[in-house]
């Protein structure tokens, strides 16, 4: 193993001098590892649930404030380009000031600006404060990571990374019910002011619990033309995978954006090789496992987040079930990751991660082909035992690839590593809703007008049918006012077979990216610096 030793940089007033980490941590509250998971992981909950809860919110928001559809896509984009173009930034920040005073700072933010979207008045208001809770919740995601490395010692880091992912999963899955819960018995509002006190509670807890340790040779410069490089060509990419939906992947100006994002990361490649301290040294990807843990990361995201997407639209709009309801029909999902995770953790503690990741991929895969077999009429029953797989496959997988990727890098680039992992899943997110989206709407612009036809519907002009293309794309029947009941039966069998089948086909395409990621997983191995600065918090365990 490499050790690498971290200073104790907490400051004055705290009640232990600098120190090795791997001597024995002061007793009480400061640096105490479960106290610190528990911190971290209430100001990772505000991060991960706000990527899900704001969906529920958004009619209510349009209606609220008069926006657009175009508007309200923005109060999602935004924070999602924000968070995926600073995330590596804000890691090396951690790496540089100390991962406690980042993750503070990222918190602090992230619940003022929530707080400022609830008072806000204008839809403007609203995406730019989204844009700014993208921004600091960059800070607090890999800061989190670099605490839990710094602060565990490496036959317990699985289990705390564990625990870590459950309360991601568990945020990200029950984000609409709560969501739902909220706009419909208090206000829109209230999905954005409950961010405050929990932001508080983290706060104040990190205040009195977190301890600073940071690698002898963390950084000391900042490689400023390296964040500019990375952070264009991370903008020109998501950019272009957040517009392609509505461009069209033939238009010139989608692959004008993903050749402008090719050129960034070519040029940021180059500059790495010549800078003295690299934003990330490219000898971090000499490491196989690191690199399997991305792309592994990459790879499930498009799967989970791509394949999930549909599942929203499907639950809503062809069982016609309010927001709560298909909340609630996702709770196998939500059950299988809070049980999962830190099962996982044990699991892959005790065998390493290669196992786990391919045999939790392989469940994804199967739990993907059996979403594909959906139809309308598929009962409760099914679903949740194709959900509750979903959840059970996608457990040992956050929760592995998190460790291989920050465990086989090193310490003083431990807050990095942790912004590559989230970088990796909210690229693959994009990526997988930009790519399956597509995969959708082809599949229904090409079914559609036959299947109107041979349910003997009145014809439709070409304007007409794309109009209609588009709502069945989201799984709306395009039935006019007026419509006499029969026809407007006819009209909503068609849609909803016409994207069961588009569903379908995403869905399999979902299996086979999970197929491809068992064999990344079988490139992945336990970390080869997961000990180092490890050591701090073992007298407390």
């Amino acid at each position: 193993m490499t050790s690498q030793t971290t200073i104790d940089t907490t400051g004055p007033g705290d009640e232990a001098p600098a120190a090795p980490s791997d001597a024995p941590g002061a007793s009480g509250l400061r640096g105490h590892p479960w106290f610190t998971l528990i911190t971290v992981a209430v100001g990772v909950m505000m991060v991960a649930l706000d990527g899900t809860i704001v969906a529920i919110a958004n009619p209510a928001i349009q209606k609220d404030l008069g926006a657009s559809f175009a508007d309200v896509q923005w109060i999602t984009n935004g924070y999602f380009l924000a968070l995926a173009v600073s995330l590596i930034t804000a890691g090396k920040l951690g790496d540089r000031f100390g991962h406690r005073q980042t993750f503070l700072i990222g918190v602090t933010g992230f619940a003022a600006a929530s707080g400022a979207i609830g008072l806000s008045n204008s839809i403007a208001a609203v995406v730019t404060f989204r844009v700014f809770q993208g921004l600091f919740g960059a800070l607090l995601m890999p800061a989190a990571l670099g605490l839990l490395r710094a602060t565990f010692p490496a036959e317990k880091l699985n289990m705390a990374i564990g625990i870590w992912g459950m309360v991601i999963g568990a945020s990200t899955a029950g984000g609409p019910i709560l969501g739902g819960v909220l706009v419909e018995h208090v206000n829109w509002q209230s999905v954005f002011f409950i961010n405050v006190p929990v932001g508080a509670i983290a706060l104040v807890l990190g205040l009195l619990i977190l301890r600073d340790h940071r690698a002898e040779n963390a950084p000391r410069s900042f490689d400023l033309l390296g964040i500019a490089l990375l952070s264009g060509a991370m903008f020109s990419l998501v950019w272009a995978l957040i517009k392609a939906p509505a461009w069209g992947w033939g238009d010139g100006r989608t692959w004008t954006f993903i050749a402008a994002s090719i050129v960034g990361f070519v040029l940021f490649s180059f500059w790495e090789t010549k800078v003295k301290e690299p934003l990330i040294p490219l000898t971090l990807f000499r490491s196989v496992p690191l690199s399997a843990g991305v792309v592994l990361m990459v790879l499930m995201a498009i799967a989970f987040m791509g394949g999930l997407f549909f599942v929203t639209f499907y639950l809503q709009n062809v069982h016609g079930m309010k927001p709560i309801e298909a909340g609630e029909h996702l709770l196998p999902l939500t059950g299988m990751m809070i049980v999962g995770s830190p099962l996982a953790g044990a699991l892959i503690t005790k065998l390493g991660p290669r196992i786990p990741l391919a045999g939790g991929m392989a469940a994804t895969a199967i739990a993907m082909y059996g979403m594909s077999t959906l139809k309308a009429d598929t009962g409760s029953a099914v679903m949740s035992l194709w959900f509750a797989l979903l959840g059970l496959g996608l457990a040992p997988v956050m929760v592995g690839a998190t460790e291989v990727i920050v465990g086989n890098a090193p310490m003083e680039l431990s807050g990095v590593a942790g912004g590559l992992q989230q970088a990796a899943m909210q690229i693959g997110g994009s990526l997988g809703t930009a790519v399956l989206g597509a995969v959708m709407a082809s599949k229904v612009d090409s079914d559609l007008a036959g299947n109107w036809k041979d349910a003997g519907l009145p014809p439709l002009t070409p304007t007409q049918l794309g109009q209609a293309s588009e709502a069945v794309q989201v799984g709306v029947a395009p039935v006019v006012k007026g419509t006499p009941e029969a026809v407007a039966a006819k009209i909503a069998g068609v849609a909803h077979d016409t994207f069961i089948s588009g569903m379908s086909l995403a869905s399999l395409v979902a299996c086979g990216v999970a197929v491809v990621a068992v064999f990344v997983a079988l490139l992945t191995k336990r970390g080869e610096n997961a000990e180092a600065g490890a050591g701090a918090g073992a007298a407390h365990i």
